[in-house]
C-alpha cells in the first residue's frame, strides 16, 4: 500500500531509518540535473545491502529517447559500483507534492526485487509517499513473466 506522511513522521522514519540522510543525497543529485530542456531537475538516491548510498540526476537531451531518468542513473551508478542488493530508492522534485517514478524506472527498479522501497520526497515541502515496488508497480513484467512462455514460441 502506498503511504504519505511527512520527512519526519514516524512511519516513514521506521520504515527507512536513513531516510534523511538518503534525502540529502538525492537533494544534492537534484543540483547536479542536466534539465536544460524541461528545467525539472531530479534527484535519486539507492541504498544497497551493503549500506553503500549511489546517487543520479536527470540528463535530458535533444534526441529525447537518449535521456536519463535519475533512478536509472543511480542503479547504473550502483550497477558499476559493485553494489550488493537494493534497499531502497529515494527521489526529490521541486513538486511539493511528490512525484512518482515513471513506469520506465518502475520496471527498472523492479529487475532488483519487489520488495525494494521507493520513497518520493519534495525540495519545496517535507510531504513523502512510499511503497514498495509491488505497490507502484503491480503485475509488473517479471523474469517470471519470460520463463512462463513456453520453449518454441518465442518467435
Amino acid at each position: 500500500m502506498i503511504q504519505e506522511g511527512t520527512r519526519s513522521s514516524t512511519e516513514a522514519v521506521a520504515t527507512l531509518p536513513r531516510l534523511g540522510e538518503l534525502l540529502d543525497a538525492a537533494t544534492v543529485a537534484a543540483g547536479r540535473a542536466q534539465a536544460r530542456y524541461s528545467g525539472y531537475p531530479v534527484g535519486a538516491a539507492i541504498l544497497d545491502a551493503w549500506g553503500v548510498i549511489h546517487t543520479g540526476c536527470n540528463v535530458e537531451s535533444a534526441a529525447f529517447a537518449a535521456t536519463i531518468c535519475a533512478e536509472r542513473g543511480a542503479v547504473a551508478a550502483a550497477a558499476a559500483g559493485g553494489a550488493g542488493g537494493l534497499i531502497a530508492c529515494v527521489t526529490v522534485t521541486r513538486d511539493s507534492d511528490p512525484a512518482s517514478c515513471c513506469g520506465v524506472c518502475r520496471q527498472l527498479l523492479a529487475e532488483f526485487g519487489h520488495d525494494l522501497l521507493i520513497v518520493n520526497g519534495s525540495l519545496t515541502s517535507d510531504r513523502l509517499r512510499w511503497g514498495t515496488v509491488a505497490d507502484w508497480l503491480p503485475h509488473g513484467f517479471s523474469r517470471a513473466s519470460l520463463e512462463a512462455i513456453p520453449a518454441g514460441s518465442q518467435g
